[in-house]
């Protein structure tokens, strides 16, 4: 199998044998694109044939910094010539570092580290249950958690039982109860649905697997004096949004809104290893006990040792305004594609969902057809295209990523 790629003959026979492999031995959980990457830099990766591709889904913001960031990868490789995991049976030379550097980019006091985002927010649940029995006094067994519309958590049995998307929920139950589901920016309907049993509202500040949807102006302040008024905890997943990706640390602080827990990951672990964490209050996680909740490999030397060197990234300020010098020329030429082929555009920061006319193409094409022009982007619902390109991007990238979405959608 052969393709043309800048006027050259592209011999794809290595990705093609490497598709049928993978589709011959692995489960279908996902559906991915058939480009098999065997080499990254920056922003951009390297398939198994020598085609080159500008990486603009960077691992859904778990590649904030990009791919093998020099200061990372060091961080990484010294951390190997040393310990790399002790389980927290005992304590290691990087835990208590990476726990406090981590709660003061928070401008919080205590952290519970995890892998993925699924257990951290598995890990949220647990947390705000345990502080509705043992402080608010809701009688043990009925606390609730409310809940977004179209929201996306992970994949757990327990998260997918307030998931609304069919894909993710439907032949999966029983479903485990406990939880409201509410319009996502609705605020009054949040306010109905909170009531004397209610712990925690859990959100995501931008909600990206829904398309990058942006919440209403004072939603989040919203739900900030909702949770504080009503004695209910504010759980804030910036798995994706946060870490850069919208322009500030995290996506609540574009209505300078501090919640009760942070729910971190993805770009947390640098792209190198799995890396997540709960942050907050210590009248909050303190409310845990020894032996209630644990992980094998939450915080484990090698992590820690990643993550604090995310963290100093993180403090120098230079990423987030990136995301936000980029993010504005990423959002201005899109805006140029509505009305030619594009239906609308979403986003903050270095982060956009694209709606293409459903008449010209789904989403999966569009990905497709750019795939073929060497840029990665992932569809979503319908003619759905996300776009979250590494915070290392250039502005030259930048508009070649979007004159390529111009081309296709124009074709």
């Amino acid at each position: 199998m052969t393709s043309v790629v800048d006027n050259q003959i592209v011999d794809n026979h290595r990705s093609a044998a490497a598709v049928a492999e993978a589709e011959q031995w692995t489960a279908h959980n996902y559906h991915p694109l058939p480009v098999v990457i065997a080499d990254a830099e920056g922003a951009w990766v390297t398939d198994v044939d020598g085609k080159r591709y500008l990486d603009c889904l960077a691992a859904y913001s778990a590649l904030n910094f990009g791919h093998r960031h020099p200061l990372l990868i060091a961080a990484a490789r010294g951390q190997l010539d040393h310990v790399t995991l002790t389980s927290r049976a005992f304590l290691h030379d990087q835990f208590g570092p990476f726990c406090r550097e981590l709660a003061e980019l928070c401008g919080s006091e205590m952290v519970l580290p995890m892998n993925t985002g699924a257990e951290a927010v598995e890990t949220a649940i647990k947390v705000a249950r345990a502080w509705g029995y043992r402080v608010k006094g809701v009688p043990d067994g009925q606390a609730t958690i409310v809940v977004a519309a179209d929201n996306f958590h992970g994949r757990t049995t327990t998260i997918v039982s307030f998931s609304t998307d069919p894909d993710a929920r439907a032949g999966f139950g029983p479903y485990t109860p406990g939880f409201r589901i509410v319009p996502y920016g609705d605020l009054d309907a949040m306010a109905e649905a909170i009531d004397d049993t209610t712990v925690a509202v859990l959100i995501e500040p931008v909600q990206g697997e829904a398309g990058v949807i942006v919440p209403p102006e004072g939603y989040l302040a919203g739900v900030r004096s909702l949770c504080t008024s009503r004695n209910a905890l504010f759980l804030a997943d910036e798995i994706q949004s946060g870490l850069g990706r919208t322009g500030d640390t995290f996506a609540v602080q574009h209505e300078g809104v501090v919640p009760d827990l942070y729910v971190l990951g993805k770009a947390l672990g640098g792209g190198v290893v799995p890396v997540s964490a709960v942050v907050g209050r210590r009248d909050v996680l303190g409310v845990l006990r020894p032996g209630e909740h644990g992980s094998t490999f939450g915080g484990n030397p090698l992590a820690c040792a990643v993550g604090r060197a995310v963290i100093a990234l993180l403090r120098t300020g230079e990423y987030q305004e990136r995301a936000r010098r980029l993010g504005a020329q990423l959002h201005e030429r899109l805006g140029t594609l509505i009305g030619h082929g594009v239906v609308a555009v979403r986003g903050r920061g270095l982060w956009a969902g694209v709606d293409i006319d459903p008449a010209l193409m789904t989403g999966r094409e569009a990905s497709e057809r750019l795939m073929a022009r060497g840029l990665l982007v992932k569809d979503t619902h319908g003619s759905t295209i996300r776009l979250a390109p590494p915070l290392v991007v250039t502005a030259d990238e930048v508009h070649w990523a979007v004159d390529q979405i111009s081309e296709v959608v124009a074709g």
